[in-house]
């Protein structure tokens, strides 16, 4: 729609194959009068992710958490401090070879150069979460298809990814079974009249689900449609926190949980998680970043629109947007006289042909 060709992108990677892992690197400070400089930052990040990971693992991120100056802790950044030790803690991110590998194939042999990968949770967070909630400890859930991806945030760093392994696609799935429907049916059903919050459906309503092979249509209440679907979202969330609490990572979340991905647009899902997580929940869509506002800032796009975030500042950095509007509106004006020369040129090829 913009009329510009896309030749390269950045890939979001998520599923069972993402690992994280928490680690911590020290190297002594070399630098003039024990200057912290930005070598010095480098070099504890590279010692901090010189980690034994299996022949079949790749490095996806390395993400600082906190450095530590001499014993002194909390420090977000220690350029021009003064010390003799310098520590840092990271979250790194690992993936499978094999799979990135696939993953670059397959999006080359659609005609597309990668610049990179980005972890799926990660991108979705850069659009969704506020610094806020990164500073209070909060809970990314994006409810994929396939997979449920998971990153918890604390001090404003990342510091517990996971993946598990149930998405909306077993909510279809259960319901095609239950209801001897096809599974385009099924789908339909659950973003047109479907609720994983019973307490919110009209126990009077039905919907007409379609019959299969030549068999006739049959009504179904909205309650038995909810009653497929509240089961499945609740064991999705109750892996999630088993996730979390496993590691003892649980008591960090203050600032609440994020639902995000198309599974968060189901009705009732902010309500249900609440239930079983027992913290406030949101639903989380990308914020304004002005053009079409409203075809982006839906829970479904906030990988998409992170993808694109986490690449331009890659890329070189994501003006603020007042600036973007400003910058904007200066080609606008010059673009003028090439917009009238291209009249130009257009009405002198009329006058030579016909």
């Amino acid at each position: 729609m913009s009329g510009r060709e896309a030749r390269d992108c950045f890939v979001g990677v998520a599923g069972a194959n993402v690992e994280g892992i928490n680690s911590r690197g020290v190297v002594a400070v070399t630098g003039k009068g024990r200057e912290i400089c930005q070598a010095d930052v480098e070099r504890v990040i590279e010692a901090a992710r010189a980690i034994v990971i299996p022949m079949d693992r790749e490095v996806l991120h390395v993400i600082p958490q906190t450095f530590i100056v001499d014993d002194q802790k909390g420090i977000r950044d220690p350029l021009d401090m003064i010390g003799v030790r310098l520590e840092a803690e990271v979250h790194i991110i690992t993936g499978s070879v094999t799979t990135a590998q696939n993953l670059v194939r397959c999006v080359n042999r659609a005609g597309f150069k990668v610049n990179g990968l980005i972890l799926q949770s990660l991108a979705a967070s850069r659009a969704v979460l506020t610094p806020d909630e990164k500073e209070l400890g909060c809970l990314l859930v994006d409810l994929g298809g396939g997979t449920t991806d998971v990153l918890m945030y604390a001090d404003g760093a990342p510091y517990f990814s996971a993946s598990v392994g149930a998405g909306g696609s077993q909510v279809t799935s259960d319901l095609s079974i239950i209801l001897n429907v096809p599974i385009d049916a099924a789908e339909k059903i659950k973003r047109e009249s479907g609720s994983c919050y019973l307490p919110h459906v009209e126990t009077d309503e039905s919907i007409v689900v379609p019959g299969v092979g030549g068999r006739p249509p049959q009504e179904v209440s909205k309650a038995r449609v909810a009653s497929v679907i509240q089961p499945r979202m609740e064991e999705i969330f109750r892996l999630v926190r088993e996730r979390v609490e496993q590691p003892g990572y649980w008591r960090m979340i203050k600032g609440g949980v994020v639902l995000t991905g198309g599974g968060a647009l189901m009705p009732g899902a902010a309500d249900l998680a609440y239930d079983v997580f027992g913290l406030p929940v949101r639903t989380g869509a990308p914020a304004s970043l002005g053009g079409l506002v409203d075809a982006y800032r839906n829970p479904a796009y906030s990988t998409a629109v992170g993808l694109v975030l986490s690449g331009a500042e890659r890329m070189g950095g994501v003006p603020e947007l007042e600036s973007r509007v400003k910058s904007s509106a200066k080609p606008a004006d010059k673009s003028k006289p090439q917009a009238d020369s291209a009249f130009k040129r257009f009405g002198d090829w009329l006058k030579e042909f016909f």
